[in-house]
């Protein structure tokens, strides 16, 4: 679990020292930076190795995206506000405006190796304020 732990701090700089360059909005850098660390935090948890971490960034958008070896797909967990785990992909629906997901993926660094990504896309300027998440009630 140590190593879990030094996994997900070294993907929370690397995406925090990667954003801040782009002159982004330093909240739109803490969203991405918790976002990213949930997402890896549940692929070291439920997923198999080996990982990727990808950042696209075009124009108007950043997209994070963690792949792992699992083929399964997350489900969302029953709400329940006492539970220890349970509410990473929520953060990220809520923090993302809905623009998230998962599906299976090739390796970006090995195409011949097939796992499932799980995804998000902020806009470059922050949140639009009038977006309508895709999956309401997370």
């Amino acid at each position: 679990m140590r190593e879990d732990a030094r996994t997900a701090g070294h993907a929370r700089a690397l995406m925090r020292e990667q954003l801040s360059e782009l002159a982004l909005p330093p909240s739109l850098v803490d969203d991405a930076v918790l976002m990213v660390s949930e997402l890896v935090t549940n692929a070291l948890m439920y997923g198999d190795d080996p990982y990727e971490l990808l950042l696209l960034v075009d124009p108007r958008e950043v997209m994070c995206v963690v792949v792992d070896g699992s083929p399964v797909l997350p489900a969302p967990a029953p709400h329940d506000l006492a539970a220890e785990h349970g509410r990473g992909l929520r953060i990220v629906a809520r923090l993302s405006d809905g623009f998230y997901g998962c599906h299976p993926q090739r390796y970006v660094t090995r195409p011949d190796l097939v796992g499932k990504a799980t995804w998000f896309a902020i806009p470059r300027q922050g949140a639009a304020g009038n977006v309508v998440p895709i999956r309401t009630g997370l």
